[in-house]
C-alpha cells in the first residue's frame, strides 16, 4: 500500500456560503487534508481560473469583506486547530490596510502562512518580515515562466516553503506531470527549500506522479468545482469533496 500523500486543498471563504464552505473544510480534513489554503474573494485576480473567479464573484456579490473571511478562518482554525491553515490573497488586499496590521490580524485568527501570488519574493513590502514577527510564513510562488537567474536566486533566498506552481498561466485545467515538471520542481528546491506543488491538480494519477517530488501536493480548483455542482445539497457536497480529497492522498 502506498503512503498518503500530503495535500494542501484550497478553498474560497464564503463560498458559496459560510456554512457550505466550512463543510467542505470539514470535508477535505476527513478526506485527509494536511494543510487548508484559505482564500480571501478578490474581484480582479491574476492567477485564478474560471472556477474560483466565478466563486470569488459570487461571495463578493454579498459585499463580503476581508473581516468576513478572516472570521471565517479563525471559525475553521479553531474547530481544526491542528490542521495549518494558510490564506492566499492577492497584494493589494494585504497592503491597504498596511501589511503589518494585516499579518498581525491574519496570525490572530489562525492563519500560519500567507500566499501572495503578486507580491514578488524580493520586492514583498515587507510581507517576510511581517509573517516572522506573527509566528508565520511567507510562501512564494515560483512558475515555469521565470528567468533561469530569478528561479535560482529565489531557490537561495532561504525561504522555508515555496509555492511551485507546475505550469503557466492560469490555474483550474489538467497539468501534464512530465519530466520538465520534475526538472522545474528540482531547481525550486535546489536550495533547500520545501516545495509545494499544483495548478491543474485534479486526480490521484496526478498527485501519485508529484508525490516524492513535492512537500504536499496542492488542489482547488477540483474542489471549489465540486463545491458548486453540490451546493444545493450539503450532504452530497461532503460526500463528493471528501472523496476527491481521499482520491488525491491515496495517488491512484
Amino acid at each position: 500500500m502506498c503512503a498518503k500523500i500530503n495535500l494542501m486543498s484550497h478553498l474560497v471563504a464564503g463560498y458559496p456560503s459560510d456554512d457550505l464552505a466550512f463543510t467542505a473544510a470539514k470535508a477535505l480534513v476527513d478526506g485527509g487534508a494536511d494543510i487548508l489554503e484559505i482564500q480571501l474573494p478578490f474581484s480582479d485576480p491574476s492567477a485564478d481560473g474560471p472556477a474560483i473567479q466565478g466563486a470569488c464573484t459570487e461571495v463578493l456579490k454579498r459585499s463580503y469583506r476581508t473581516a468576513d473571511g478572516l472570521a471565517f478562518i479563525k471559525k475553521v482554525h479553531e474547530a481544526y486547530p491542528q490542521i495549518p491553515i494558510y490564506l492566499m490573497s492577492y497584494g493589494s488586499l494585504v497592503y491597504t490596510p498596511g501589511v503589518k496590521k494585516f499579518c498581525k490580524v491574519a496570525a490572530e485568527a489562525g492563519v500560519k502562512g500567507m500566499i501572495i501570488p503578486d507580491l514578488p519574493f524580493d520586492f514583498d513590502e515587507g510581507l517576510t518580515e511581517a509573517c516572522k514577527e506573527n509566528g508565520m510564513v511567507n510562501i512564494p510562488v515560483a512558475a515555469p515562466s521565470m528567468s533561469q537567474e530569478r528561479l535560482a536566486k529565489m531557490a537561495d533566498a532561504g525561504f522555508p516553503y515555496i509555492y511551485a506552481a507546475l505550469r503557466t498561466g492560469i490555474t483550474g485545467s489538467d497539468t501534464s506531470i512530465d519530466q520538465a515538471t520534475m526538472d522545474f520542481l528540482n531547481k525550486v528546491s535546489a536550495g533547500g527549500s520545501k516545495v509545494y506543488g499544483g495548478f491543474g491538480i485534479s486526480s490521484g494519477k496526478q498527485s501519485g506522479a508529484l508525490a516524492g517530488h513535492v512537500e504536499a501536493v496542492v488542489a482547488g480548483s477540483v474542489f471549489v468545482r465540486l463545491i458548486t455542482e453540490n451546493a444545493d445539497n450539503k450532504e452530497v457536497l461532503y460526500k463528493a469533496v471528501r472523496a476527491k480529497a481521499e482520491e488525491i492522498t491515496a495517488g491512484v
